[in-house]
């Protein structure tokens, strides 16, 4: 509609605030909305068009994870500490403001996306379209509700263990977590300590493939390094793939976890539509290693720098006093940890990449569920432990951190509703560097079982 000029960008972003502002008291989606100037770049995206700028993104209203720089804003991680406004955008912003893209706030996240659930003391629940009583997942859980709601079209989001794909899966979205080294975190060399990635929750597979066609690439001095694709990542969700082998995984990577019925019959109802598809689908039985202690001690090793860097930031000296209980006790264990922890940790992370990766030998792509249960009742966080908080996340990580470690491409993609009217979801795991064929069969599905126009019930009126 833009292109065609039926629609001005002052217009679109002017809708998007309203939409925001009906919406968002329910929700809980943004931690802070910059109407002004969005609606500013918003005029300056339409005398771009007049002059017959047409840039990817340009007038398109998108929002940003608040654990990523926006310039002139304070990046929280979620938490209630207010730092200085950031000086400058991260790279990723900074890519989306030169396609055109309008920044119109900030989406709420759980602390330092440790989390499974957006849902902090200071901020509240963020709820989900699909039923306000649900969660949304996280960390990334403020960017998509407000894309399922249809507040933007796109929201950005980051994934050290799952935190695109699991909010994707609870809200009926497309969450691609890219290849590590895909898109440069810059102006933090690393993310979770090389768990992290930074990217996108979409509604369909064209848009993802567009706005990582437009931010990725490295910088100098990214740690990491992953080869561009053969062709554009628009341009290879056209084509078809051709027959590839698939292997389906319905038991979890972590013990102790049990796959709910409804997620389980999306699997198989999804391997059923990608044979129908022309595929090689077979049942596989990983042995997985166990990688949740190396996991955690990466994760566990961010913290403390993230959480310091936040405080000596924030405008007032007792920071860490604000902090919620259960970072405080994660906190506690990053500082306590042992040097020589972080050796350790990388080095069994990478023999369990060599043995993980190894399964794509015989193998093109690995179909699993997304996550372990539906999308479980708002309150998960309310007065627990940190102890109880992982706890209580694992069957959203189950399937998901293992990917985070090795560093390979993986997608999380809607796969019908359960009967209670909740986004059922799998997770499609590419070969190291293959976002290409990720986003080639994922299109193949939403063209087989168009999910993009189903949208969630009518929120309540204000």
């Amino acid at each position: 509609m833009l292109e065609r000029g039926e629609l001005s960008c002052r217009e679109l972003v002017e809708l998007t605030l309203r939409r925001i502002g009906a919406a968002d008291r329910e929700l809980n989606a943004f931690r802070v909305v910059n109407a002004y100037a969005a609606l500013a770049a918003a005029d300056a995206a339409d005398r771009a068009r007049a002059r017959g700028d047409h840039r990817a993104l340009l007038g398109i209203p998108i929002a940003v994870k608040d654990d990523t720089d926006v310039a002139g804003e304070s990046t929280t991680h979620g938490t209630s500490v207010r730092p200085v406004p950031a000086a400058r955008d991260a790279h990723l912003v900074a890519r989306l403001r030169q396609a055109g893209a309008v920044i119109v706030g900030k989406t709420r996240m759980p602390e330092f996306g440790q989390w499974a659930f957006t849902e902090t003391a200071g901020g509240g629940h963020t709820r989900n379209p699909w039923d306000l009583a649900r969660t949304t997942g996280g960390s990334s859980g403020g960017s998509a509700a407000a894309v399922a709601a249809g507040l933007v079209p796109a929201a950005t989001g980051t994934d050290g263990g799952g935190s695109i794909r699991i909010p994707a899966a609870c809200c009926g979205l497309y969450g691609l977590k890219v290849q590590r080294g895909r898109v440069s975190t810059q102006p933090r060399s690393a993310r979770w300590s090389a768990l992290a990635v930074v990217g996108a929750l979409t509604r369909s597979v064209e848009d993802a493939a567009a706005l990582y066609d437009v931010v990725s690439g490295a910088l100098p001095g990214d740690p990491w390094l992953a080869a561009p694709p053969p062709v554009p990542f628009r341009q290879a969700v056209c084509a078809g793939p051709g027959p590839l082998r698939i292997g389906v995984a319905p038991r979890p990577t972590v013990p102790g976890v049990r796959l709910d019925p409804e997620q389980e019959s999306a699997l198989w109802a999804t391997a059923d539509a990608l044979a129908d598809l022309g595929h090689q689908v077979r049942l596989v039985r990983p042995r997985y290693p166990e990688f949740l202690s190396v996991w955690t001690t990466q994760a566990l090793g961010a913290l403390g720098p993230d959480a310091q860097d936040l405080c000596a930031a924030a405008s007032h000296p007792d920071a860490r006093h604000v902090l919620e209980r259960r970072t405080r006790e994660n906190l506690a264990l990053a500082l306590r940890m042992p040097a020589a922890a972080s050796a350790w940790a990388t080095r069994r992370a990478e023999r369990i990449t060599a043995a993980v990766t190894g399964m794509f030998t015989t193998m093109d792509l690995l179909l699993t569920p997304a996550i372990a249960e539906v999308p479980r009742r708002v309150g998960a966080l309310d007065g627990v432990s940190a102890r109880r908080a992982s706890l209580r996340s694992l069957p959203s990580i189950a399937y998901t951190a293992l990917w985070n470690l090795t560093g390979q491409p993986a997608a999380a993609l809607p796969a019908g509703l359960s009967r209670d009217g909740l986004p059922l979801a799998v997770q499609l795991v590419g070969r190291p560097g293959d976002e290409t064929t990720v986003l080639q069969v994922s299109a193949q599905l939403e063209r087989a079982r168009p999910w993009a126009a189903l949208r969630p019930p009518a929120l309540p009126p204000r």
